[in-house]
């Protein structure tokens, strides 16, 4: 970004990477796979790099407001400073947090969900799916909170990974009534709550029990929560996980 800066051109799209994007082995697939995408679009987009830092939001949801604040005046002074506008992430988290919260301390962006974005590029022709070996697959989505919940996107996902050929199938409990992954506010980082079962397991077994061969995500805490409750159900041969980015570059070959 800042070499963009230094040459006086501002990118349509600051790709906001997220911590887990980066970091995190199984993520870091999911972030290839739509840089792949954005780059068979030609999309015009830059990244932070070294100068990204966390949104926040898990501070926040965690309850420690003065670090929340902190990063987030430390990230709007970034992005105002090199003239952001809009904002692309495949983090639901973040998403919500930029769009929602960032306004209240200066940060005014336009947010856009990857799936959001998908669902865009396939509506204006400039993403067309071949047909691959996806094709006919039973699939199940589950919803992440932040993004349905939270933000309303529930039709956005669904028509993309309908654009793939796939036979999607719904949980019980799917949209504004889906159960959580069971990573949100800050439960993934530590110990889960006493009850008779643990959330991810519950909503792995949910999914499982569609018949589904593959679980379509669009977060990364989804992400991890649910391979972890295929782990644990012992159904790795079965069924997989896959971030919705990643089965569009599947579709493409990328």
């Amino acid at each position: 970004m800042a070499d963009l800066a230094a040459r006086g051109e501002v990118p349509e799209y600051l790709f906001w990477v997220g911590s887990a994007g980066a970091f995190d082995d199984r993520y870091k697939k999911v972030t290839r796979a739509f840089v792949k995408i954005l780059e068979y679009l030609k999309i015009n987009y830059a990244v932070l790099g070294t100068e990204e830092s966390s949104s926040g939001d898990i501070a926040r949801r965690t309850g420690n407001e003065m670090l929340f604040q902190m990063q987030a005046l430390m990230n709007i002074e970034i992005m105002n400073g090199y003239g952001v506008k809009k904002i692309l992430t495949c983090d639901p988290h973040a998403f919500n947090t930029f769009k929602n919260e960032y306004p209240d301390l200066g940060g005014k962006y336009k947010l856009v969900h990857h799936t959001q974005f998908l669902f865009e590029q396939i509506t204006k022709g400039r993403l067309k799916m071949p047909g691959s070996e996806l094709g006919g697959k039973k699939l199940v989505y589950h919803d992440p909170c932040y993004l349905g919940r939270a933000n309303g996107v529930y039709e956005e996902p669904r028509a993309v990974l309908d654009s793939l050929g796939v036979k999607r199938v719904e949980m019980p409990r799917n949209r504004s009534f889906a159960l959580c992954c069971g990573a949100g506010g800050g439960q993934m980082f530590k110990e889960a709550e006493k009850g008779d079962k643990e959330i991810f397991i519950e909503r792995t077994e949910e999914a499982v029990a569609t018949g589904a061969e593959l679980i379509a995500t669009a977060c990364p805490y989804c992400m991890v929560m649910l391979t972890d409750g295929i782990k644990y159900l012992n159904r790795e041969e079965g069924i997989k996980n896959y971030d919705i980015a990643e089965l569009v570059a599947m579709s493409l070959n990328l």
